[in-house]
C-alpha cells in the first residue's frame, strides 16, 4: 500500500504534527497545532479533526488516519491511558473518536513504536528482520521489530528500554524500578552529569551544557566532555548488551536528539558492545543512526495505518 495516501498525526507535549503521507514521502508540509493551548482532549481533538477535514478537501484520495502518541495506550481498544507531559488524557478512546469525526479508518500507536516502524519500513532498519530501535531525548524510548513484525507485548507495553534497570541499587525510577536507564541519559540527566564532571575536574562549567554543545566540545577534544560521552555510552551499552543477548537482533537503530552526538557517542558504544558481547551476537550486528528525525512519528503512524487497508 505504498501509494496509498494517509494522514499521519504525531502527538507531542508541545505540538501535534499533521501531514498527508504517501509511502515514505510527505505530500504536504507538516502542520503544527499547539498542544498547550488546550486544557483537555475535547478541544484539541476538535481542532485536529478540522485540520484532517481541510486536508481531505485538497487530497480526497486520503484513505486512513494514523496517530502516534507518547505514553501508555491500549492498542487493541484504541485508548490512551495517558499522554506524556500532557494532562487530562486518561482513558480517552482517541482512535474511535478520530474515526467517527473524520469518517476514516484510524489506527493509534505508541510514538516510539511508530519511530521503530518508520525506521524498519523506510529508514536505517530497512532490510533487517529483527531490529531494536531506541530514542534518546528527554527520556529514553524504544520499539521492537521481531521477525518482521512490530512487537507490542501482551499488554502493548513492550520495548520500554528506558525503564530497564542498569543498577538495582541505582537512582529511583518512576515505578520503583531503581536504576532505570532514562534516569541516567535523558537530556537533563546528561547536563547534570556534565556539570558534576566539570566540577570534579576543577574545570569551569561551560555556559551551555546541553547534549548538543557537549558533543561539540567532545569533538574539539575537551577531555571532560569526552569522559562524559564515554560514560553515557557505557550506561546505554550496558542496557543494550542485555537486550542483545535476549533478542539477538540484526540491527540497533538509535535516534532522538541525543543521538545527534554522532561518533562521540557511537564510537565508545560500539567499543563497549564489542568488549561485552560474544562474537555470535556482535560480529554481524549493525549499530545505526536513525534516518528520520521529527518526521518519524508521522511516517510510522501513517505506514501502520496504511496496512489497515490491506
Amino acid at each position: 500500500m505504498s501509494n496509498t495516501q494517509v494522514i499521519g498525526i504525531d502527538f507531542g507535549g508541545t505540538s501535534v504534527k499533521v501531514a498527508v503521507v504517501e509511502g515514505e514521502n510527505l505530500v504536504t508540509e507538516i502542520f503544527r497545532i499547539d498542544t498547550q493551548q488546550h486544557t483537555g482532549p475535547d478541544s484539541l481533538i476538535e481542532v485536529i479533526a478540522d485540520k484532517v477535514e481541510a486536508l481531505r478537501k485538497d487530497f480526497p484520495a486520503v484513505a486512513a488516519v494514523g496517530i502516534g502518541v507518547p505514553g501508555a495506550i491500549d492498542f487493541a481498544k484504541g485508548i490512551t491511558y495517558n499522554l506524556t507531559n500532557v494532562k487530562g488524557w486518561s482513558n480517552v478512546p482517541l482512535r474511535d473518536i478520530m474515526a467517527e469525526k473524520t469518517g476514516l479508518p484510524a489506527l493509534m500507536e505508541n510514538d516510539a513504536n511508530c519511530m521503530a516502524y518508520a525506521e524498519y519500513k523506510y529508514g536505517a532498519g530497512q532490510g533487517y528482520e529483527n531490529v531494536v530501535c531506541v530514542t534518546l531525548g528527554t527520556g529514553v524510548g524504544g520499539g521492537l521489530i521481531l521477525n518482521g513484525q512490530l512487537y507490542r507485548g501482551a499488554q502493548y507495553a513492550a520495548g520500554e528500554i528506558g525503564q530497564m534497570s542498569i543498577d538495582h541499587d541505582g537512582v529511583d525510577g518512576p515505578y520503583g524500578n531503581n536504576g532505570a536507564l532514562e534516569r541516567y541519559i535523558g537530556n537533563r540527566q546528561i547536563s547534570q552529569l556534565a556539570a558534576h564532571y566539570y566540577q570534579e575536574a576543577g574545570a569551569e562549567v561551560p555556559g551551555d551544557i546541553s547534549p548538543e554543545n557537549l558533543a561539540q566540545l567532545a569533538g574539539k577534544g575537551d577531555p571532560v566532555a569526552i569522559k562524559l560521552w564515554q560514560n553515557v555510552a557505557i550506561y546505554l551499552g550496558s542496557c543494550l548488551m542485555s537486550t542483545i543477548y535476549l533478542l539477538n537482533p540484526h540491527a540497533i537503530v538509535i535516534g532522538g536528539g541525543v543521538a545527534h552526538a554522532g561518533d562521540v557517542l557511537f564510537a565508545p558504544l560500539k567499543d563497549y558492545l564489542n568488549r561485552t558481547l560474544t562474537g555470535e551476537c556482535f560480529n554481524e550486528l549493525q549499530i545505526l543512526h536513525a534516518r528520520f528525525g521529527n518526521t518519524a512519528g508521522i511516517l510510522g503512524s501513517s505506514a501502520l495505518a496504511a496496512e489497515l487497508l490491506d
